[in-house]
């Protein structure tokens, strides 16, 4: 059984052949060129999914598409994706059926990311999980029964907009202090070079000078791996509040198991043994049974495997 994995991001769109068994069979990846239109966009991902399919040694079912933005619960229409100038409520799947000629399914890209674990990575031995990816923003996704938990529309597992601090920073929130106000990589980068200013002598200050945004996860990591303790701080800071979304997380969908995906998840056990210490402090006794915090490793593969997935399952049942 094989279908096409598309994960669509603002800057590069990455597409593969998946096969059931053997995962992502092939894969193509290229700059998605947002700026020039969704027609465009569209026109992309049609001629690489048909070039896949034809390469492809048997059928494929269809095409499963992971995208930014909330998707309706059919899984046709995207509203409002951000990064994709002059998107509103865009129906994408139609359009990618008339150019493509086989059956086009949406989802979230953090959905399509916690599906992919459900099925291929971490999330294979788990029937419910919480997937928090930890990218540029927060998003998540929320795999109960081994199948998505969407909501009544389609759009749940907002999770990076949850509020742990109404009177915090500012993200891409409608109120301060939502979790991606501080796990987000730029509002991470943000907070760290803040603090960063006043220690001026710490080796992170190279980073801090002018653009903050060149200071990512992985060095706060690799800084703390070796013994800076002001990374360490950064990181444990970030973590606790980590620790606090989670604990709302887990009190409204009594699922005890969280997986961290994402660029951010890179800082390891810096930031995830404060989170798992915070959330076991604060999360109510029954909850701590069974609660633990894990990592998923296939990275962007996640929402690939995701999005065919999700098309495998859907199409051949039809």
């Amino acid at each position: 059984m094989k279908a096409i994995g598309i994960d669509l991001g603002g800057t590069n769109m990455k597409i593969a052949l998946v096969d059931r068994e053997e995962g992502i069979v092939e894969r193509s990846s290229v700059p998605t060129e947002a700026d020039l239109g969704r027609d465009h966009v569209v026109a992309r991902m049609s001629d690489i999914v048909q070039d896949l399919a034809a390469k492809s040694p048997g059928p494929v079912l269809g095409v499963g598409l992971g995208l930014p933005g909330m998707v309706d619960l059919e899984g046709r229409i995207v509203r409002h994706p951000p990064n994709f100038p002059g998107w509103g409520e865009e129906p994408i799947a139609s359009l990618m059926e008339e150019r493509c000629g086989m059956p086009c399914i949406l989802g979230n890209d953090a959905n399509m990311a916690a599906f992919g674990s459900s099925r291929f990575g971490a999330g294979r031995d788990y029937d419910h999980f919480i997937m928090v990816t930890l990218g540029t923003g927060v998003g998540g996704g929320i795999i109960h029964d081994r199948q998505l938990f969407l909501g009544a529309t389609g759009s749940a597992a907002e999770l990076g907009h949850v509020i742990i601090n109404y009177h915090g920073p500012l993200s891409n929130s409608n109120t301060r202090g939502g979790i991606e106000a501080y796990l987000g990589q730029r509002f991470l980068s943000r907070f760290a070079a803040d603090m960063i200013r006043q220690h001026p002598g710490n080796p992170l200050s190279r980073f801090a000078k002018d653009e903050y945004e060149s200071l990512e996860p992985i060095d706060l990591y690799n800084e703390a791996k070796n013994g800076n303790t002001l990374a360490v701080d950064i990181l444990r800071q970030t973590g606790e509040k980590l620790g606090y979304a989670i604990v709302n997380y887990v009190h409204i969908l009594d699922i005890r198991t969280v997986i961290m995906s994402g660029g951010v998840a890179n800082a390891g056990e810096f930031l995830l043994r404060p989170a798992r210490e915070t959330a076991l402090k604060f999360l109510m006794p029954p909850f701590r049974n069974g609660f633990g915090i894990i990592i998923e490793t296939m990275g962007n593969d996640a929402a690939i495997l995701g999005s065919a997935s999700l098309a495998m399952e859907r199409f051949a049942k039809d």
